[in-house]
């Protein structure tokens, strides 16, 4: 953990000290935005790249080198495999490497350049969003499901397409995306779920249904299993696993339930925000879902990188006089769920014959 402690420190270092040195507020025709130091946010990049890309445990991570390491990528084996982007990805890598090291760091570089950049664009506390991007194990997450944050990453990138209704830039983006986890396809009728305005009935009517689901949880789970038992996930047809705990759900809720009381504040700062808010939703709730079972719990990937966007815009909702005492407050909440997650719950040994 002592890597880890060490990167959540010099990551928020230097992206607080890039918006220190940020030059004046801007107006796009998405958002209001500020433009930090790049200098110092691309050394705050630097410390997540060489952490991620430089590991050689977590998660699945060590599958994804054995695998690397013992197959030959060539045109036959990714034609007849899943997610051909991610086998051509690795077939490329081979022509420079058999080193599976090489692998892992190109990923993690792809991966936290392209949330780092779009978090540069439209994150109001960058320092805020790269805090909560560590302490809420999301790039614990990103050094687990590596293909598919890769292409949670990839549509995250393309978020400027939301904001400007340019569905098909967008669809183009969620294809190639798929190619590297097909589950991006997710993200094609979320397009046009998510460009309204927020906390409209529709909202209510989301939130309901999440907990119907809850509720009729095993009807729901054999009309799932039943329609994709012949798709590359049907070998989750009859999962049973332990669900998301209370207090994930919570820590998803709390931004969300601040934005509400702050709605009309947060979109005079941000006119396009109720997109943001929308899928900060969606993340809520296929957390509630996934209480049933962590499986689902994998869609919000895709969505609670679009959190991050919300939670930095969070502190300037508030009167300027308390709005030091909520980013305290932000800071200590979640580096005891960093803690909790990390430590207490999953125990994290973090690894690295370089590090």
């Amino acid at each position: 953990m002592t890597i880890l402690y060490l990167n959540l420190a010099l990551v928020f270092i230097f992206s607080l000290t890039a918006r220190y040195f940020a030059v004046p507020v801007t107006v796009t025709d998405s958002m209001s935005i500020v433009k930090p130091s790049k200098f110092w946010i691309m050394l705050g990049l630097l410390s997540l790249v060489l952490v991620s890309g430089l590991r050689n445990t977590i998660g699945d991570t060590y599958f994804y080198m054995h695998a690397y390491e013992i197959h030959d990528f060539t045109w036959d084996r990714i034609l007849n495999n899943k997610d051909i982007g991610f086998g051509i990805l690795q077939m490329i890598l081979q022509q420079f490497s058999e080193d599976a090291q090489v692998m892992i760091f190109v990923t993690a570089l792809i991966t936290n350049v392209l949330i780092v950049l779009t978090l540069y664009k439209y994150a109001r506390l960058i320092e805020v969003a790269l805090y909560v991007y560590v302490t809420s194990g999301l790039f614990l997450v990103s050094m687990n499901g590596i293909r598919q944050f890769l292409a949670a990453s990839i549509v995250f990138a393309a978020t400027k397409y939301i904001f400007e209704g340019k569905w098909k830039r967008f669809m183009l983006v969620v294809l190639f995306a798929s190619t590297f986890h097909q589950s991006a396809l997710i993200l094609i009728p979320i397009y046009f779920l998510v460009r309204r305005e927020a906390w409209t009935k529709l909202t209510f009517m989301l939130l309901v249904v999440a907990v119907l689901i809850v509720l009729g949880y095993n009807q729901f789970t054999q009309l799932l299993f039943s329609a994709i038992e012949d798709t590359q996930y049907g070998h989750y047809v009859g999962f049973e696993g332990e669900g998301a705990s209370v207090i994930r759900i919570a820590v998803s809720a709390a931004p969300l339930a601040l934005a509400f009381l702050g709605r009309e504040k947060l979109r005079e700062l941000s006119p396009k925000s109720d997109y943001i808010v929308n899928l900060s939703l969606l993340n809520l709730l296929f957390m509630i879902i996934s209480s049933q079972n962590w499986i689902f719990a994998r869609f919000t990937i895709y969505f609670g990188l679009y959190q991050l966007v919300l939670i930095a815009w969070i502190v300037k909702l508030f009167k300027e006089k308390d709005q030091k005492l909520i980013y305290i407050t932000i800071l200590i909440s979640y580096f005891i769920y960093f803690f909790y997650e990390h430590v207490i719950s999953l125990n994290i040994s973090y690894r690295s014959p370089y590090l």
